[in-house]
């Protein structure tokens, strides 16, 4: 368990152990979200962001068709310049 005191600002310091746990370094962004049950959860913005990333692309890869990085590199160039697969 952590405690941290909120300032009159309301700044906190994250304490070192938690930083390190979430990932957390100088100017990130942390986010902060209420579940259901009322409990609030701190978490690494970025790494959020990931994997709602992660989980909208979740079978893409399989409804294009691509399971390689030449299959990859085949999309980029049909993007840049027009060529087919």
């Amino acid at each position: 368990m952590n405690l941290a005191k909120i300032s009159a600002n309301g700044q906190i310091t994250v304490p070192v152990e938690i930083r390190r746990q979430l990932g957390l370094k100088s100017g990130d962004k942390i986010l902060f979200f209420q579940k259901q049950n009322g409990e609030i959860v701190v978490s690494n913005a970025s790494a959020a962001a990931i994997r709602k990333a992660q989980a909208a692309f979740a079978g893409a890869a399989e409804e294009l068709g691509v399971s390689s990085e030449d299959d990859i590199q085949a999309l980029v160039d049909e993007v840049r310049y027009g060529k087919g697969r």
